[in-house]
Order: structure tokens, then sequence, then C-alpha cells
């Protein structure tokens, strides 16, 4: 039997689809991420139907007896506690066991953060890059906004409330002082769309901020897009010949190149 992928709504109860609604009443069980949280939905749905929790910090182990009930013929149905499974949430590792066990995986489609936000961004980018939830560790969130940093595609992030200011401050600090948008609460009553630069945005958020957020960065300028990289080994030489240390030279440029890739290009060209 399948494997039912089940969006669920990201704040408003009524955004839950017709068949999300068919098909939670229909399947033999309920895969959650938090079983109370489901359980609330369920209750709203007038739905009763067994729960089984799937929760990020444990998705390895329990993935394996999951497959194995699809198996048997019962037909899961994935909820997450809030928009769709597998995207920043659990469930990745569950679908690609049971790809390579040749479950059927249907996916039950609705509401989304990202493409919320992205639709309300008004950025003339046609294009968006989901990065989800940034790296916790310095040296791997500086590397992926690096990576970032030459899309010309609008980016679009999720973040806690207690880090928003912080992930403000270093998206700043890697791509520059670019249009954003921080979505706040939405489709919940107190929704905030708030528009300015990145730069301006820490400063209106920052006091306590309630609420999971998605953030929305325009994307790069053409200039940013197609920086030359024998110019940065020219001004990185030029600065070093002057007597520059590495890490001066990466703080001096870190908004135009990286940082880090700044830093680890003075350090080979300084011991060449």
């Amino acid at each position: 039997m399948p494997l039912f992928l089940v969006a669920t709504p990201i704040g408003n109860l009524g955004d839950i689809t017709e068949r999300a609604r068919e098909v939670l009443a229909a399947c033999d069980a309920i895969v959650a991420e938090d079983t109370r949280h489901t359980g609330k939905l369920l209750h709203h749905l007038g739905v009763h139907k067994p729960l089984l929790s799937l929760p990020a910090f444990d998705e390895g182990s329990r993935a394996p007896a999951l497959v194995a009930r699809l198996r048997d013929g019962q037909s899961l149905a994935l909820c997450t506690d809030a928009g769709t499974p597998a995207i920043s949430d659990p469930g990745a590792l569950l679908v690609r066991e049971a790809v390579e066990a040749g479950i059927a995986i249907i996916p039950i489609p609705g509401p989304c953060a990202a493409a919320a936000a992205v639709s309300a961004s008004g950025f003339a980018e046609g294009r968006f890059h989901f990065a989800g939830f940034l790296p916790r560790a310095e040296g791997e969130r500086a590397a992926l906004l690096h990576e970032l940093k030459g899309l010309r595609a609008q980016l679009v992030f999720y973040e806690a409330p207690t880090r928003l200011r912080e992930t403000l401050h270093d998206l700043q600090s890697a791509l520059g002082d670019r249009p954003a948008m921080v979505a706040r609460e939405l489709t919940k009553l107190h929704e905030e769309l708030a528009r300015g630069t990145l730069s301006q945005l820490q400063s209106h958020f920052a006091d306590e901020v309630r609420g999971e957020c998605a953030i929305v960065v325009s994307g790069a300028s053409a200039q940013v897009a197609v920086a030359d990289p024998q110019a940065l080994e020219n001004e990185v030489r030029a600065r070093l010949s002057r007597g520059e240390r590495p890490k001066e030279i990466a703080e001096a440029l870190a908004m135009e190149h990286g940082k880090r890739e700044v830093y680890q290009l003075a350090l080979k060209l300084r011991d060449a």
C-alpha cells in the first residue's frame, strides 16, 4: 500500500485541502512528527485514526518499522506539524527507504511557507532557491552562504524567532545589504510581512520575536553573479604585498567575496 505525504496547514486550519481530509480519513494509520500536534488537527477534522510517532531526532531508527507496515499492506499518511513533510521537516529518510523498498509514494500537496512567502515578496527574480534552515556551525553556515551568494534568484530560508536577528546579520555579512522580506506567523492572526534591507530588518526585529519565520532575500546583481576570480586574486596579492595579514584581508573583502574563501586564498598566496 502507498505512503501518502500529506501537507497540513501552517497556521490557519481552513487551509487544509479536501483531498488531504479524505486521505487522512481513509488510511490505516497516520505517522506524525508530534502526535499531540497532529491529534489536534485530526480532532478538528473529526478523523479518528491510530497515530504513529516519527520525530526528527529518531527518524532513522523508526523508519524501518514503518516501511515494514507498508510492505504488509497498510496504507500510511505522513504529517508533520505544519506544511509539507520532508521539506525542512521529518520524512525524507522514510521516503527514501520506502522508495528503495518499492513502496508507492503519493504526495498530497497543500500549504508551504516558502511558496507563500515567495509569492508575496514582490522581488523581480522569477526563480527562487529554497535553503531551509541554515547550519548552526559557523563554518558550514559561511560555506553555504558563499555558495548561494552569486545566485540570481530569490533566496528563501526558514528561521526560529529566537535566532532571526542573528541570521539577518549573517545574511547581510555574507550577501551584502540586499532587499529582503521576513514573513512571520504566516496565515495566523498576527501575520506580518516586514520588508526592507537586511540591516533595516535587523533593527525592526531588535526586540523579542514570536512565531516561525520565512526569510526571502533578493537575488544577486549581475556584478556579483559574474565576479572575476582573477580580479580577486590580484586584489589579495596587492594587499599581501602591502603587509596586510590574511585575516585582515578576509575581513576587508568578506562582503564582496566571502570571508572564508578570501582567507584561504590569502593563506595559499602568502605561502606560495
